[in-house]
């Protein structure tokens, strides 16, 4: 008999996952805490080849999934005096020639809905977790809207405020705050400036107070994001939207590259939201609850990775659980298998977002020293191939 799986949310870790389990012989319905029509404009995201393998173990085709997107294997990293401090790789190609792919958010949300749609996977939206009951062959979901479900698997996709994670662990930590803010916006008008249109590239720029990155999408648009470094988090209502806009273009003003003018050419700069990760969470799964993406190991946007991670972690999910069903094996059993097969890999893949991010809060010293060290330093690194490599060429 078929097993059945409730996935809480609806999000990009939790549409895979119900993909993963389908595959793997489940019978999975997804929960989405938030309705239908929900607000996901949001900004956008890299899936890296990493990611783009693991959607291929899983039988998804990743250039229908990331259709509306497109690639940017490249990245240029330069300072706010327009100085190139290096161009690096971000990963690939594949032997199909695939590579690290820019998405906008609620587009990847939409297509991996739609795969699941596809396969006959049922999606409720409006249920936002609240309590969860385990039994020794069932678990059982209760949501806000006072509505129940039950099954043999729960698999807690909910995010970086997981509700299911603070059921399993109450005492486990928190989301920790990394001392940045985080924007991002798409210009809708001509930006002003000159720009280097090379296809495939994203720009990041060390400015003298704050992070900038942008690449052009093909319709000629840019789309770009801004990490202003704050020791306090933004509290909610802090900035309206004509005053967080303005207040990235003052951030810009005194850099030489086209921050500002981008910022300027955009009628609506998204965010602030905090840059946060979580330190290592202890419980990743009891009994037929399991966590899954960002609410097992949220990393910071300055890896990457989030995307690819919780791709990889569902791909891994479904091959350990689709094996316990084929041997009529043990659920709890196969969710141990999965963390161990994780763990190791997305706790690094953590340090390294936290290292990345910590150098775009440098002061005026450790800028001087950064830009002055930065090119030799990337020689020295990569004359022997990607140090990241190991990321990258990762094969669920």
């Amino acid at each position: 008999m078929t097993k059945t799986a409730l996935v809480a949310g609806g999000g990009i870790a939790g549409a895979v996952a119900a993909i993963a389990l389908h595959d793997a012989g489940w019978r999975p319905t997804i929960y989405e805490a938030n309705a239908a029509d929900a607000d996901e404009r949001g900004a956008f995201l890299t899936v890296a080849v990493n990611g783009l393998n693991a959607l291929r173990a899983l039988g998804l085709d990743p250039g229908q999934v990331l259709e509306a997107g497109f690639a940017t294997p490249t990245l240029h990293l330069g300072n706010g005096a327009g100085r190139r401090l290096a161009v690096l790789p971000l990963g690939g190609p594949l032997p199909d020639g695939t590579t690290t792919t820019t998405i906008r958010r609620a587009d990847l949300y939409t297509a991996l809905r739609t795969a699941a749609a596809e396969r006959g996977i049922p999606i409720a939206y409006g249920k936002r977790l609240r309590d969860l009951q385990q039994e020794p062959e069932r678990v059982t979901a209760r949501f806000d809207d006072g509505t129940v479900a039950a099954g043999e698997l729960l698999v807690g996709a909910d995010g970086l405020r997981s509700r299911t994670r603070k059921v399993l662990d109450p005492h486990g930590p928190a989301p920790s705050y990394l001392g940045l803010l985080n924007a991002g916006g798409f210009t809708d008008r001509p930006v002003g400036a000159d720009l280097d249109r090379t296809p495939g590239v994203v720009h990041m720029t060390f400015g003298k107070r704050s992070f900038f990155g942008w690449t052009i999408a093909p319709d000629g648009a840019v789309w770009w994001f801004a990490n202003p470094p704050r020791k306090q988090p933004v509290r909610a209502g802090e900035f309206t939207p004509e005053t967080w806009r303005a207040h990235l273009i003052e951030l810009f003003a005194d850099d030489a590259g086209p921050a500002a003018a981008i910022v300027r050419a955009t009628g609506e700069a998204l965010g602030p939201w905090n840059t946060e990760d979580l330190p290592r969470v202890p419980v990743w799964h009891r009994g037929r609850v399991v966590l899954l993406g960002d609410a097992a190991h949220a990393v910071s946007p300055a890896s990457g990775q989030g995307a690819s991670m919780a791709m990889e972690d569902a791909a891994t999910l479904g091959r350990s659980l689709g094996l316990a069903l084929a041997r009529a094996g043990d659920v709890p059993a196969a969710l141990a298998d999965y963390e161990q097969r994780r763990r190791e890999r997305v706790e690094k893949v953590v340090a390294v977002g936290r290292r990345n991010g910590s150098g775009k809060t440098a002061g005026p010293v450790g800028a001087a020293i950064r830009d002055a060290l930065t090119p030799l330093i990337m020689k020295l690194v990569y004359r022997r191939g990607d140090p990241q490599a190991w990321i990258f060429e990762h094969r669920v």
